[in-house]
């Protein structure tokens, strides 16, 4: 077992900070400490639980750019990103706050009394985060669990926890109560299944990859705790001929080489139609290579490195340096886990056409109409978000319906919205975040029957 993680700045592969570990120990007294917390901060008028909620936001709001600078330094992620994530964990906070007054039951019409539905809080619930958008996804959880009345245990990532550990010092200076919202960074497999199997624990949130997943499903079926969990995606971009081809193929490198692809959304199965296929990978090529990689404090960078050593040689393992490929890009030198944004040709059935790479990698495949394009895009395991390109609203609505994934975008690329619900099919998890039901996934529902008969 690990004493202390080491944290490595991606883009300079320098140690940045020591972070000590926590043990099983730990983890039994945090939740016992959130337990007490708990209880205090449920029974707090539902307009202070909200105010505080929005303190938060604002004094996370007041250090966006110092949470900025720690994103950009454990995860290499390029500063205008960095600063859009450390806002993002500002909205959700306003967005959760506002639900805290509006978490209310229902009366149900039965006969021979009144029938009531409560919402009360689980108790004690466990946010495990990924690396790869330390601050947003740890918030996904954190905000409508604490809007909700509950305590929260956020372990992020053994590679960025210190994004983390600086909102727990900001709830604090915000003034929610002490142990409410603790961090507790540590091994996945010591620290984050000491939460799961701690029977204190009524919920697990986990975002991460579908094995791991799988690991947490079972040890909380064993005590029938709750879960949610966000998993890996192998999404498409379908291309339509009858689509604005100049546009959907200047969006493409966004689509995949966003976050240098380490992104369960990233469209890294570009469907095209083939009466199309040349046209488009002419635009798409100057598209890839004018996407900048670089310094991560450079503004104008677009891409930074791959989170670690370890990460950049699973990408390499899906495209050896002698493998042809359609295009690809620049990326920078010498120390850093850099790896070019790479586009391959491929079949439906290639490696890097149904296994989740998680790096700045897509592969191109022609379909010939509608129903080929339907089949190629439910040809995965996975069906977490994807993207429709054309100009003709019937067949983007008939597409949407017959395409098996959570998150569906036409002539867009965006999936995640904070106000709109998130989450996937088949083996891209289970549950939804965001959106307005996000409060009522950290409740148990109450039903209340009160008898008007006369005794």
């Amino acid at each position: 077992m690990l004493q202390e993680l080491r944290i490595i700045n991606p883009a300079t592969e320098e140690q940045v900070a020591v972070v000590p570990v926590t043990t099983p120990a730990e983890v039994d007294e945090a939740v016992r400490r959130a337990a007490a917390a708990q209880q205090k901060w449920a029974a707090l008028p539902p307009g202070d639980r909200a105010r505080l909620l929005r303190r938060f936001a604002e004094v996370v709001r007041d250090n966006v750019p110092a949470l900025a600078r720690l994103e950009l330094t454990e995860a290499g992620h390029p500063l205008g990103n960095a600063e859009w994530e450390a806002n993002n964990v500002v909205d959700l906070l306003h967005y959760a706050a506002g639900g805290v007054e509006r978490l209310t039951g229902r009366q149900i019409p039965v006969a021979g009394g009144l029938d009531i539905t409560v919402q009360e809080p689980l108790g004690v619930v466990a946010v495990i985060a990924p690396w790869n958008f330390p601050m947003p996804i740890a918030a996904w959880g954190t905000a409508p669990a604490l809007a909700a009345g509950n305590a929260v245990l956020l372990k992020p990532a053994e590679t960025t926890p210190l994004t983390a550990l600086r909102l727990a010092e900001y709830a604090l200076e915000a003034g929610l109560p002490e142990n409410l919202f603790q961090v507790l960074p540590g091994e996945g497999a010591i620290t984050g299944n000491a939460l799961v199997e701690h029977p204190g624990v009524a919920k697990v949130v986990f975002t991460g990859s579908t094995a791991t997943g799988r690991h947490i499903a079972a040890r909380c079926a064993a005590q029938t705790k709750r879960l949610t969990l966000e998993l890996g995606g192998k999404s498409p971009n379908i291309v339509f001929a009858d689509a604005d081809i100049e546009r959907a193929a200047a969006a493409a490198p966004g689509s995949f080489l966003d976050n240098t692809g380490q992104d369960c959304c990233a469209r890294s199965r570009i469907l095209v139609q083939r009466s199309v296929h040349d046209r488009f990978m002419e635009l798409l090529e100057p598209a890839v290579r004018s996407f900048v990689a670089g310094d991560p404090a450079d503004p104008a960078t677009q891409m930074g490195p791959l989170i670690s050593a370890a990460q950049r040689e699973r990408v390499r393992s899906y495209v050896p340096e002698d493998a042809p490929a359609a295009i690809r890009g620049e990326a920078p030198k010498g120390k850093g886990f850099w790896y070019p944004a790479t586009v391959l040709e491929g079949r439906p059935d290639d490696r890097t056409a149904v296994e989740e790479i998680f790096g700045p990698v897509a592969v191109v495949i022609p379909f010939d109409d509608e129903a080929d394009a339907i089949r190629l895009a439910n040809a995965t395991d996975y069906g977490l978000s994807g993207s429709i390109w054309t100009r003709d609203v019937g067949r983007a609505l008939r597409v949407s319906g017959a395409v098996a994934a959570g998150n569906l975008s036409v002539n867009s690329h965006s999936s995640v919205r904070y106000w709109t619900p998130f989450g996937g099919y088949k083996q891209s998890g289970l549950g939804r975040e965001l959106g307005p039901d996000a409060l009522a996934a950290f409740t148990e529902t109450k039903n209340i029957f009160i008898s008007t008969e006369e005794s």
